[in-house]
């Protein structure tokens, strides 16, 4: 699947085949055409142009939300994706483990999908792929070697996920997607190794997707993303820049990796007890440097959590980290080594009721608790929605004697997006004609749609979208013009939640949150069923709504209350079960209400004798 363009493109100048090579030559612009950013051009193509074909972008996940990435890129009955993402769930989602992309839209497509790109192996762009795959048709999916190992590791938990058609890629890999689709990747740089934006030449034009990337001059384990080459690119003339916006509302300029190291060196050189390390699984070149300076200390690393193990593992195996295994130090040796030559490093920055952090900030783990001496360093940024939960840790950690450190007080945290500086830099660099800020809430893509303005790009040529808006190309007269349509997919929640995926509906999440807001109370009525009389009083069951103990005078209220209800109904039919449930259900719930102003869930029972 990995193929080279032969014929013409050996034809293509050398410096052409160097930088994006064989396509180069179709999309160049000369210098005056170059410097000439927002007028009207023609973007000629290698590939002849069908009549009336239009290339369609619809976003199926991360134009609402942090997470769910996933774009459909369409032209002439030949679909590709970029990412299969996950989010995870709201506040108001309980028990919702998390949440993939509707692919409803391709599901009766599956022969047109010629293939899966992936630009990097954090679960919010590859979360989604055990479960779509399958629905999709099982089409090849092209992703870097550390993101491979990651999927694969993954896809061993899902029984019914096929076996993967996974074929590795590289800053120099092209690939010939059907007919009508070629790809380039093109490496940049992130908080975690081999992360590709992914550069599509269609029939009507370039169209890049930039992944999740910051501009890093000194990234650690990596190399820097080659702006020459992306200047080159912008040069032979882009359709449209699709770009990442999680940081867009943050201005300056993302710092290095490599500082953070530094900086975590400085305070390792005053710290006598244990260090204890929570980030992200995910946080690699985090992960490097806390090796480099566990050796250069003299300490010895302990990993906690399954993800971040099995992270470490695989990007040891295949070079991406480089450390002495003997560095590594088991749970049951921890306690023979003194203090100062312990660094632990585990989840649970953010806070996750079951990651490592949490465990032993409660008394739960099996091998580590906390005590005096100890510092904890939060090495990761606070997820919106999570700062109370992050802050109630934080108090509990220093009250059991320790310390804290997190990246408010001190650079331990450098963030894998760029910020708008470097947002405005990349833009200069490819200078596409139309421009669509992607992957993250509404209010960051309008940031970053100011941001386009800011460096000359039209407003009329900014397209802010919702999931699933469809995006529209198409050569006409001459000119490819580009237009933000009305039209949406379907790109609704499917929610995963245990084994089940997609069965948790609105109606189960909306009975979930009364009952997590204001309890329930159940009813159980005894009936004659010849008179339909009630027989004795009926028994009530409270969980969440109010102590019955405490609240007699309610209860019994409640219970006069379903006795009348089931007398006034008429003497002369037998009683209707439904009937009575439903004038239960109704009568007490606006009962209670007008009592408590709370509206517990109210679930009768009808028993007839």
């Amino acid at each position: 699947m990995i193929t080279k363009y032969k014929a013409r493109a050996r034809k293509q100048s050398g410096a052409s085949a160097r930088h994006g090579g064989e396509f180069a030559g179709p999309f160049r612009r000369s210098g005056s055409e170059a410097s000439k950013l927002h007028e009207p051009q023609v973007v000629k193509t290698a590939t002849a142009v069908h009549s009336g074909s239009k290339l369609k972008i619809m976003v199926l996940g991360g134009l609402e939300e942090v997470g769910r990435n996933m774009t459909v890129f369409e032209y002439d009955k030949e679909i590709i994706i970029v990412d299969m993402g996950l989010q995870f769930p709201e506040e108001d989602m309980p028990g919702i483990d998390y949440i993939i992309p509707n692919v409803s839209y391709l599901e009766d497509k599956t022969n047109q999908i010629k293939g899966v790109i992936i630009t990097h192996g954090h679960y919010d762009h590859i979360g989604g792929i055990p479960h779509l795959m399958g629905k999709l048709g099982n089409p090849p999916i092209f992703m870097g070697k550390l993101t491979a190992g990651i999927v694969r590791k993954r896809v061993e938990e899902f029984n019914k996920c096929p076996k993967l058609n996974v074929q590795e890629i590289n800053e120099n890999s092209k690939l010939q997607l059907g007919k009508n689709f070629r790809v380039e990747t093109l490496r940049v740089n992130h908080s975690i190794p081999d992360c590709f934006a992914v550069i599509i030449h269609t029939p009507v034009g370039t169209v890049i997707h930039s992944g999740d990337f910051k501009i890093d001059y000194s990234p650690v384990n990596d190399k820097p993303a080659d702006l020459n080459r992306i200047a080159q690119i912008g040069g032979q003339g882009v359709l449209l820049l699709m770009s990442d916006s999680t940081d867009a509302t943050h201005p300056g300029y993302q710092i290095s990796e490599s500082s953070i190291g530094d900086e975590m060196g400085k305070i390792f050189e005053k710290l006598e007890g244990r260090i204890i390390i929570g980030t992200f699984a995910s946080q690699l070149s985090r992960v490097q440097k806390l090796f480099d300076l566990g050796e250069k200390f003299g300490r010895r690393i302990n990993l906690q959590g399954r993800s971040m193990n099995d992270n470490v593992e695989i990007a040891h195996q295949i070079g991406y980290l480089k450390f002495n295994p003997r560095i590594l130090v088991e749970d049951h040796e921890l306690n023979r080594l003194p203090d100062n030559k312990v660094i632990i490093i585990g989840t649970g920055a953010q806070g996750e009721s079951n990651a490592f952090l949490r465990r032993v900030v409660n008394g739960e783990h099996r091998s580590v608790n906390l005590k005096a001496g100890d510092t904890v360093i939060f090495s990761s940024s606070v997820i919106p929605g999570n700062e109370r939960t992050i802050q109630t840790l934080r108090d509990v950690i220093v009250r059991q004697g320790a310390k804290v450190i997190n990246y408010q007080m001190m650079d331990v945290h450098a963030g894998g997006h760029a910020k708008q500086e470097d947002l405005k830099l990349m833009m200069r660099l490819i200078k596409p004609e139309y421009f669509m800020p992607i992957e993250a809430n509404h209010y960051m893509l309008q940031a970053h749609a100011e941001l386009a303005e800011q460096v000359g790009i039209p407003r009329d040529k900014i397209f802010v979208a919702d999931n699933g808006q469809i995006v529209e190309f198409q050569k006409t007269g001459g000119q490819v013009i580009g237009k933000l349509t009305k039209e949406k997919v379907i790109t609704d929640y499917v929610m995963v939640d245990g084994l089940g995926v997609g069965d948790i509906s609105n109606i189960v999440l909306r009975d979930r949150r009364v009952m997590a807001e204001d309890g329930m109370i159940v009813i159980i009525a005894t009936i004659d069923s010849k008179t339909g009389d009630i027989i004795g009083n009926p028994d009530i069951i409270s969980r969440g709504f109010v102590y019955m103990k405490e609240n007699k005078e309610l209860i019994q209220k409640t219970r006069m209350k379903v006795k009348k209800i089931v007398k006034d109904h008429n003497p002369h039919t037998q009683a209707d079960d439904d009937y009575i449930k439903n004038k239960i259900r109704n009568d007490i719930g606006q009962f209670l209400f007008s009592q408590t102003k709370r509206r517990p869930m109210v679930l009768p029972v009808v028993i007839k004798v």
